[in-house]
């Protein structure tokens, strides 16, 4: 009988903009949407005040890994992007789980690239040396 697969288990992503594989990272962070809501009290009406959801604010995204074969796609990436102006292409990040099998996708729109931050280098502090992108985007797309 197969074992279920634990939820819990993920420990990397992968990151692929376009269709080109940006490879894997350790870490995703802020996944947020928040929709502040504006009060408006009615006339007359003294028992509830409305609230009406103005728009949705998403956080940005970091991803972290350390450096190897894929750091520079990252950078590389950046860099092509601003080139050409902001384009914004569609991004999927992929939770995988420590045999390969995918957990879940999400499909990010209209992605910018806000910051690449490569390795500090200290040789008085032994440590993993690790990038971090940091991606905007304009909501979800639908399944993948």
């Amino acid at each position: 009988m197969a074992s279920p697969k634990d939820p819990g288990s993920t420990v990397f992503y992968r990151l692929s903009i376009d269709g080109l594989d940006l490879g894997l990272f350790n870490t995703c962070e802020g996944f947020s949407v928040q929709a502040p809501a504006e009060q408006h009290e009615e006339g007359g009406n003294n028992s509830f005040t409305w609230h009406f959801s103005t728009r949705l604010n998403y956080s940005n995204i970091r991803l972290s890994r350390p450096i190897n074969e894929d750091s520079n796609k990252a950078n590389q990436w950046m860099e092509a992007s601003v080139a050409v102006g902001f384009l914004r292409p569609t991004a999927e990040i992929t939770a995988l789980r420590p045999d390969g099998s995918e957990v879940c996708s999400w499909g990010l729109n209209q992605v910018t690239p806000v910051s690449w931050e490569g390795p500090h280098f200290d040789s008085s502090s032994p440590g993993v040396a690790t990038e971090t992108l940091e991606l905007a985007y304009h909501g979800f797309t639908g399944p993948f």
